[in-house]
C-alpha cells in the first residue's frame, strides 16, 4: 500500500513547492505598476542564493514576463532595473537556468537595454550579460552577431567602474578565436582598455589585464601594438612586470606573466629580454610550488611550458630554477596523505581535478626536454618518471593521455634514452593501446614519436607492429602519408637484413595501398614516387616465402 501512495505524495509536495512560488509570478501581471515593482523586488529577495526557487520561477514562466517588462517603454526605469537584477540572479543558478534564459532570447533584450540613458539600468543589464556570457553554455558568437554591439560597448567603457569591469569581463570571455581578436582590436580595444590598468579598482585592473592576455594570445599584430603602448608615461610591458611582482595578488601575477609570455611567443618581446628571463620565467616557476592552489599550479606549469617550448636557452634556465624538475614530481603525488588542505570541499574539488596537475606536468616536462640531452636525463632520472608516463598513457582523460604522449615524444629524441629507459619499460606496448581508436591529435604526436622509436639504433623495432596497426584506419593513413620521416623508415625496413622487420614493413605498405580503401590511388602514386614499387619487385624474388607472397600481393594492388 505504501508503494501506491508514494507517487501522489511526491506530486503533492511538488505542487506545494510550485504553488508557493506561483504568487511571485502572478504579481508580475498586476494592473498596478507599483505592485508589479514590489513583486519584482520581493522575487529578487526570494531567489538570492536559492537555486530551487530560481528553477521554480523559470518553470512557472517568470522569464518571458520579466523580459517583457524590461523592454516595455511604459515601464519605469526602476522596474526595468529590478527586472535586469532578477534575471541576473536567475542566470547565476545552474547551466540549465542559463539555457532557459537564452531560449527566451535574453541577450538581444539586454543589449537593447544598453541604449538607455540611465546608468543604473545599463549596469544591471551589463551585470546580467556578464553572468550569461561567462557561462560555458553560452556561444560567444552571440556577442558578434550585431556589428553595432562592440563599438557601443567600447563607448560605454567610460561610464563607470562597473561598466569597465563587466565589459572587460565580457570581452575576455568572448574572445576565443583570431577573428574575435581582430574585431575587438579594430574597434580600439587596446587604446580603450590600456588606461584601465591604472584604475583605483582592483577588479577593473584585473579584468583589463585578462583582456590583454586573450587579445595577445598567438596574435603578432596585437602583441606588436601592445609593446609600444604608453600608459601614464610607462610602456605596457613595464606595467605588466610591476604587476607580476611577489607583493601583488597571485591572480594578477599569473595573468601578467601570461600577457608577457604571449607577447614573447608572438615575437614582440625577445626571449633573452630581462622581463622574460628575470621576471616572467621565475614568476611562473613560483606558481608551480606546492604552496600554490591546484588551479595556480596548473596554470603556472602550462604557461611556462608554452613560454619555453621553442627556446633551448629558456629551457635550460627553467630546468635549474628552484629545482623545477623535482618540484613537478609533486604534481603526481597530489593530494598527499599529509595534505595541507583542511577544507573538505576544497579537498574534494582537488581530488576531482588532480588529473589536470598530471597533464600540466607532462606538458612542462615535454617542453623542458625538447632540445637538451642533459635535461632529458634529469627528467627520466626523476623518481618513477617512466612509470608515471606509462601510467599516463592509460588514463581516462584524453588530455592526460595526449600530454603523456607529448612528453614521451620529447624524451624519445634522446639516443641514450631510446636504448635504455624506453627499452627497459617497453613503451611501445602501452603506446599500442593508446593508438587504438585514438583521435587525430594523439595520432599526429604518436606518429612523430614512432619515427624516433624506429631509428636504426633503437631496440624497440616492434613499434613497426604499431605502425602496421594504425595504418589500418583512414585518418591514420593520411597522417602516415604526410609524414615523410615515417615513409622513409618504412622504406628502409623493407630492405633490412632481418626478415621479420621486412614483413612488418610490408604489412604497413599493404594497408596503405589496399585498393578498396578510400584514397588508395593517391597513396599508391606517392609510394611509387619514393621507390616502393621497385623494392616490391625485388622482394617478389625473395627466397622467404612469406615475404615473396606479401610483395606479390602488394604489386597486384598496383595492377588492379
Amino acid at each position: 500500500m505504501a508503494c501506491l501512495l508514494e507517487t501522489p505524495i511526491r506530486m503533492s509536495v511538488l505542487s506545494e513547492v510550485t504553488a508557493s512560488s506561483r504568487h511571485y509570478v502572478d504579481r508580475l501581471f498586476d494592473p498596478d505598476p507599483q505592485k508589479v515593482l514590489q513583486g519584482v523586488i520581493d522575487m529578487k529577495n526570494a531567489v538570492i542564493g536559492n537555486n530551487k526557487q530560481k528553477a521554480n520561477l523559470i518553470v512557472l514562466g517568470a522569464v518571458p514576463r520579466l523580459l517583457y517588462l524590461l523592454q516595455q517603454e511604459t515601464s519605469s526605469t526602476e522596474l526595468k532595473t529590478e527586472c535586469a537584477v532578477v534575471l541576473g540572479s536567475l542566470a547565476m543558478g545552474t547551466e540549465n537556468n542559463v539555457k532557459s534564459l537564452l531560449d527566451c532570447h535574453i541577450i538581444p533584450a539586454l543589449l537593447q537595454g544598453l541604449l538607455s540613458q540611465d546608468l543604473k539600468f545599463i549596469e544591471a543589464c551589463l551585470r546580467c550579460l556578464r553572468t550569461i556570457f561567462t557561462s560555458a553554455v553560452t556561444p560567444e558568437e552571440l556577442l558578434y552577431t550585431d556589428a553595432t554591439v562592440i563599438p557601443h560597448l567600447m563607448a560605454l567603457l567610460g561610464r563607470s567602474r562597473y561598466t569597465q569591469e563587466y565589459i572587460c569581463q565580457i570581452f575576455s570571455h568572448c574572445c576565443k578565436a583570431p577573428d574575435h581578436q581582430t574585431i575587438l582590436f579594430n574597434h580600439g580595444a587596446v587604446q580603450n582598455i590600456a588606461h584601465l590598468l591604472t584604475s583605483v579598482s582592483y577588479k577593473v585592473r584585473m579584468q583589463a589585464l585578462k583582456c590583454f592576455s586573450v587579445l595577445a594570445f598567438e596574435n603578432p599584430q596585437v602583441s606588436m601594438t601592445l609593446v609600444n603602448v604608453l600608459v601614464d608615461g610607462e610602456l605596457l610591458p613595464q606595467i605588466f612586470v610591476k604587476m607580476l611582482q611577489r607583493d601583488k595578488p597571485i591572480e594578477m601575477q599569473l595573468t601578467s606573466a601570461k600577457c608577457l609570455t604571449y607577447m614573447c611567443r608572438a615575437g614582440a618581446i625577445r626571449t633573452d629580454d630581462n622581463c622574460i628571463v628575470l621576471k616572467t620565467l621565475p614568476c611562473l616557476v613560483r606558481m608551480c610550488s606546492k604552496e600554490r592552489l591546484l588551479e595556480e599550479r596548473v596554470e603556472g606549469a602550462e604557461t611556462l611550458a608554452y613560454l619555453i617550448e621553442p627556446d633551448v636557452e629558456l629551457q635550460r634556465i627553467a630546468s635549474i630554477t628552484d629545482h623545477l624538475i623535482a618540484m613537478l614530481a609533486d604534481y603526481f603525488k597530489y593530494p598527499s596523505s599529509v595534505s595541507a588542505i583542511t577544507d573538505i570541499k576544497r579537498l574534494d574539488h582537488d581530488l576531482k581535478h588532480a588529473h589536470e596537475l598530471r597533464q600540466a606536468a607532462f606538458k612542462l616536462y615535454a617542453s623542458l626536454g625538447a632540445n637538451d640531452e642533459d635535461i632529458r636525463k634529469k627528467i627520466i632520472e626523476t623518481e618513477n618518471m617512466m612509470d608515471r608516463i606509462v601510467n599516463g598513457l592509460s588514463e581516462s582523460s584524453i588530455k592526460v593521455r595526449l600530454a603523456a604522449v607529448r612528453c614521451l615524444h620529447s624524451l624519445s629524441r634522446s639516443v641514450q634514452q631510446l636504448r635504455t629507459s624506453f627499452q627497459d619499460h617497453a613503451v611501445w606496448k602501452p603506446l599500442m593501446k593508446v593508438l587504438q581508436n585514438a583521435p587525430d591529435e594523439i595520432l599526429v604526436v604518436a606518429s612523430s614519436m614512432l619515427c624516433n622509436l624506429l631509428l636504426e639504433f633503437s631496440p624497440s623495432k616492434e613499434t613497426l607492429c604499431i605502425l602496421a596497426n594504425i595504418a589500418d584506419g583512414t585518418t591514420a593513413k593520411e597522417l602516415i602519408m604526410t609524414n615523410d620521416d615515417i615513409l622513409q623508415k618504412i622504406k628502409y625496413y623493407m630492405g633490412h637484413s632481418h626478415v621479420k622487420l621486412q614483413l612488418a614493413a610490408m604489412f604497413c605498405i599493404s594497408n596503405l595501398i589496399w585498393n578498396e580503401e578510400e584514397g588508395s590511388q593517391e597513396r599508391q602514386d606517392k609510394l611509387r614516387d619514393i621507390g616502393i614499387v621497385d623494392i616490391l619487385h625485388k622482394l617478389s624474388q625473395s627466397p622467404d616465402t612469406n615475404l615473396c607472397d606479401k610483395a606479390k600481393t602488394a604489386l597486384q594492388q598496383y595492377l588492379a
